[in-house]
């Protein structure tokens, strides 16, 4: 079975002052390769919340044309992160209309959250 490419957005761990980046890294690389597991071209947008979030997310979105696109449990569930997260919603409508969007909960359910889409 093909899917098509998905497009995961998420908080780059590295770049989010006052914490270990290692476990979300080594859990971001879990998740792409159950994608490589299951045949899925997956691309990563990950996002500093103090950098210019809106052109990121459009250059990546228009970077291909995406099947689907996961917006990530760090930019979903953290309150203060609320705008970023409608923003993300509204940037994958307006630049990959044609997209199913998803959530995951971790990143390492990344690809299931996207294949609950693309099945």
């Amino acid at each position: 079975m093909t899917y098509g490419r998905v497009l995961v957005i998420g908080l780059d761990p590295a770049k989010i002052p006052g914490w270990d980046p290692a476990p979300v890294v080594a859990a971001i690389e879990r998740g792409q390769a159950r994608f490589a597991e299951h045949g899925i071209e997956a691309d990563l947008c990950l996002l500093a919340p103090d950098e210019d979030t809106d052109a990121a997310m459009i250059k990546a979105l228009t970077a291909a044309d995406y099947a689907c696109v996961v917006v990530g449990g760090g930019i979903r569930k953290h309150e203060p992160l609320l705008e970023l997260f409608e923003q993300a919603v509204n940037l994958v409508r307006r630049h990959a209309p044609h997209a199913e969007i998803a959530f995951n909960s971790t990143p390492e359910d990344t690809a299931d959250a996207a294949l609950r889409r693309l099945r």
